[in-house]
């Protein structure tokens, strides 16, 4: 009976995040972020490595999952989405099965699972953004620790222990593939001490049990800093300087920026937090209160990760929602009115955003078409732009900064450990056949590496193609003395 209701959720949440999902399903723009993963993960199976040949701030778990994704059949698309979705489809199973270890009925149970799938989508998971994948890992962990209360009732020390030691692998992993989830691990190890202790293990007993967590926990991110120490010299620098110094020279955004998008959040999250706080004072006291109390504390721990980022764009928030939906489900499990307006009000959103969206995927692949067409075996740049061309034109990367940001814009100026501008000028200095830019008009453009590269164009290039991409147009150059391939 209990194996039959947890394969009825599994299944019906797993069709929620197919039809949630499939209205993206090869598009290659989901979003900037994503684009460049594949990308990476890509260029990695043909020997580059990332931080010295392909540059990004990123762990290298996160790109050794699009690497493995890009063995799959296909240009990487379609692959790497349907797998981002069995992510999404897993998580919020995880989160069915929470909420109903904190009490939640099961109706509420299953609306907090579907809550998760809709808000992800709200908030930029759509595709596979790098919370799409280590949310699993964390609900999988928060699993292991509502069952503290009752391992610590029976005594059972050896299975704490065992808990212990599977949360922070659990944890060391998603370390791996964004490093904010560390936060998150801190408190599952600081939950099992403490139940460890409420199991009458020995003070000597649970001080090596933290120990031998901490270095569970620690392992995944010792193994890759040691593989590029074994490197040495460039590599080790370079894999230093991206995961460590780089992340605190990055300049801030203005606070009146930072305040909109931290409030563009709060609203889309408003109603799993309104229902959360019902649900946290309805199950904070009662049969299912200590549970309840671990699942708040793992929402804080998630709030915090949140806030030490600090730019708050809206996928920063994609690991806020599983400890919300979670919270939310005692809430929602009160009947079948209140999980209805919630969900629509979720789904009500996502419908407008969808059908206001325009359609950008046929002008991407018009694009790498005809940018595989033009290139002639050189290196095409993409000065601002969507570094998926380079996966769908499989040409060769001009720079290890292919990420346009890190030379376009002021947010990474000074952040990347080399003179920004002057990449720029080392790039066109090699007169790519093609150059990527757009009519895109931002304050945050780096001065000095646009003043590098308007002259040439105007010199050297000519628009041969345009296409919409969001509110404005993406440009194709071809250099003057080249004739157009259609």
């Amino acid at each position: 009976m209990i194996a039959s209701r947890h394969t009825s959720a599994a299944l019906l949440l797993a069709l929620a995040a197919l039809a949630l999902r499939c209205w993206d399903f090869g598009n290659p723009v989901i979003h900037v972020d994503e684009q460049y993963y594949l990308l990476v993960g890509d260029r990695m199976l043909h020997g580059a490595l990332p931080y010295v040949d392909i540059w990004d701030r990123k762990p290298i778990g996160l790109f050794l999952i699009f690497a493995g994704i890009r063995l799959l059949p296909g240009d990487g698309i379609l692959a790497y989405q349907l797998v981002a979705t069995a992510f999404a489809a897993a998580t919020a199973w995880c989160v069915w099965r929470g909420a109903r270890m904190i009490g939640a009925a099961p109706l509420g149970a299953l609306a907090a699972g579907g809550a998760y799938l809709i808000w992800v989508s709200l908030l930029g998971g759509r595709g596979g953004q790098s919370p799409v994948f280590y949310n699993l890992l964390m609900t999988a962990a928060i699993l292991l620790v509502l069952r503290l209360p009752r391992l610590a009732d029976r005594r059972a020390v050896g299975a704490v222990m065992a808990s212990g030691a599977a949360v922070c692998l659990l944890a060391g992993l998603a370390i791996q593939i964004k490093y904010t989830p560390v936060f998150e691990g801190a408190f599952f190890g600081l939950a099992h001490i403490w139940y460890l202790r409420r199991a009458r293990a020995s003070l000597a007993l649970t001080g090596s049990a933290a120990l031998l967590w901490m270095a569970i926990g620690a392992a995944p991110s010792l193994v890759v800093t040691g593989f590029y120490q074994g490197l040495g010299g460039r590599a080790v620098d370079a894999f230093w300087f991206a995961n460590v110094t780089s992340i605190f020279l990055r300049p801030g955004y203005p606070i009146e920026q930072l305040l909109m998008r931290l409030l563009g959040i709060f609203a889309q999250l408003l109603p799993l937090i309104v229902a959360g706080i019902y649900g946290w004072s309805a199950r904070s006291r009662g049969p299912q209160s200590r549970e309840t109390w671990l699942a708040s504390l793992w929402t804080a721990s998630a709030v915090t990760g949140f806030a030490a980022i600090g730019t708050f764009f809206d996928h920063y928030a994609l690991p806020l929602v599983a400890p919300f939906a979670m919270l939310a489900a005692p809430t929602l499990g009160r009947g079948w009115r209140i999980a209805g307006r919630a969900l629509a009000i979720g789904l009500a959103i996502l419908l407008v955003r969808g059908a206001i969206r325009p359609n950008d995927a046929p002008g991407a692949r018009a694009v790498a078409r005809l940018v595989a067409l033009n290139s002639r075996g050189a290196c095409p740049y993409v000065f601002i732009g969507d570094t998926i061309t380079y996966r769908l034109a499989d040409s060769c990367l001009p720079t290890a900064y292919a990420f346009p940001n890190l030379l376009a814009y002021t947010t990474e100026q000074g952040a990347t450990g080399i003179d920004e501008a002057a990449e720029v000028r080392r790039i066109l200095s090699h007169r790519p056949p093609v150059i990527l830019s757009s009519t895109r008009r931002l304050a945050i453009w780096n001065p000095a590496s646009v003043a590098e590269l308007r002259p040439v164009l105007a010199r050297d290039y000519r628009v041969v193609f345009s296409t919409p991409r969001e509110n404005y147009r993406t440009l194709v150059y071809l250099r003057r003395d080249l004739p157009l391939r259609h």
